[in-house]
């Protein structure tokens, strides 16, 4: 049965139902749109591919040498009549008979009545006095029948499907339908993200902050993270604990975004008007999750579309651990994409501190060893307003709330987190 935000009221909940609440908010993917090739990078598929042709298009050489027919039993020839020299890209101008080879390049086409390559390196050339030219095989009992031969369709046959609906696009897959001859393919078109923070002592980079200002770090990470999920940034900036001015931003958003993502402003204080704006302009789901760090995160949906709306914590990390645990997930559902955060297990270089009855969320360093297993360690201080804990961990440690801590060479799970190299 699916949850929604809206039936849960104020109590704690556990973070996989928080999540399973936050992805009933949109029914599924967002509409297709087709984009040329050079467009693709990072976009999801909205349906299959099916390649149009075998890939390789023809039988082809593996290496530079020869191309002739090579028995699978008996006799082997060891001396042949070279009589063509075949080019990538130049078709094929006759088939060999029996005696003959053909030189031939990597890439080049297999001609009729060869199966078989060998390689330069293996290979001694005789010029007749007659104008012939012939080969000697040298060491011929290393040679395999079928050597050194791209069979047509061996990568992928005409009618079998080349990349799966909700695959997102990076180089290699870019590489594959550029194979397939394909200009353009059908994508999700990519999720529009509002932003804001809230705060009167919130100050942009580059500005003089008041003597209690701080720094907005949030919209900015946000920003990251939404680009690194698949989502296009709406940025509406820094706006004051004033509810009409929330409310405005809240009324842009719902009209352009197709989700809606701020920091600060959803707790229970006095100037946290987002709860408020929100609750005048859609539909309020509020909630505390049992989890740390992070527990006051809003939930809902703005407007006649039902745009969704997540109110993430004001603590730097606090943001940005929620987003990853339920906004990341929701971006994945919009673009057809697995929603489940991936997972690795690791075990403990170190005993880990938690508390029983909810999630914590540790920022940490994880490594391989020789014996290629996985350990991690924390970062050290784990406040949620220390944002260097999160630029020096390359994973999440999750430690399950039925958990008390975890002991030095104790399994516990991990979420790895993007990193540019």
């Amino acid at each position: 049965m699916t949850l929604s935000c809206f039936e849960l009221g104020e109590r704690m909940l556990a973070a996989d139902e928080a999540r399973e609440a936050v992805l009933s908010l949109v029914a599924g993917p967002l509409p297709a749109e087709n984009r040329p090739l050079a467009e693709l990078h990072g976009r999801v598929l909205a349906e299959a591919i099916v390649s149009p042709i075998d890939v390789p298009r023809r039988t082809n050489s593996a290496m530079d040498g020869i191309a002739l027919a090579w028995p699978e039993t008996g006799e082997r020839p060891v001396r042949l009549r070279r009589v063509a020299e075949i080019l990538a890209g130049h078709p094929v101008e006759r088939p060999l008979g029996p005696g003959e080879c053909a030189g031939i390049t990597t890439g080049a086409p297999l001609p009729e009545g060869a199966d078989t390559v060998i390689m330069r390196e293996q290979l001694a050339v005789e010029e007749g006095a007659d104008g012939r030219c012939w080969v000697h095989v040298e060491r011929p009992e290393r040679v395999r029948h079928g050597q050194n031969v791209r069979r047509a369709g061996e990568d992928l046959a005409r009618g079998r499907v080349a990349l799966a609906a909700g695959t997102r696009l990076g180089a290699a897959e870019l590489g594959l339908l550029a194979s397939l001859g394909l200009a353009e393919a059908p994508v999700v078109r990519r999720p529009r993200v509002a932003i804001f923070s809230t705060g009167d002592e919130v100050t942009a980079p580059g500005e003089t902050p008041s003597d209690a200002g701080i720094f907005d770090a949030n919209r900015h990470s946000l920003m990251g993270l939404v680009i690194e999920h698949g989502g296009e940034v709406q940025d509406l900036g820094i706006l004051p604990d004033d509810r009409a001015a929330i409310a405005a931003a809240l009324d842009r958003a719902a009209a352009e975004a197709d989700l809606v993502v701020t920091s600060g402003g959803v707790s229970v204080g006095d100037a946290d008007f987002t709860r408020d704006a929100l609750a005048e302009r859609g539909e309020l789901g509020f909630w505390k999750i049992a989890i740390r760090p992070g527990r006051p995160l809003a939930c809902g949906r703005l407007g006649a579309r039902g745009v969704p709306f997540l109110g993430l914590p004001g603590n730097p990390v606090a943001a940005m651990v929620t987003f990853l645990q339920f906004a990341a997930p929701l971006l994945a559902r919009l673009q057809g994409r697995a929603e489940a955060p991936p997972r690795l297990t690791a075990i403990a270089e170190h005993d880990l501190k938690s508390r029983e009855g909810r999630v914590d969320y540790l920022r940490g360093v994880y490594r391989g060893d020789p014996e290629g297993r996985l350990w991690v360690a924390d970062t050290g201080a784990q406040g949620s307003g220390i944002l260097s804990s999160m630029v020096r961990a390359n994973c999440l440690i999750e430690i399950a709330a039925a958990r008390p801590g975890v002991a030095r060479g104790e399994a516990v799970s991990i979420h790895p987190l993007f990193r540019l190299p």
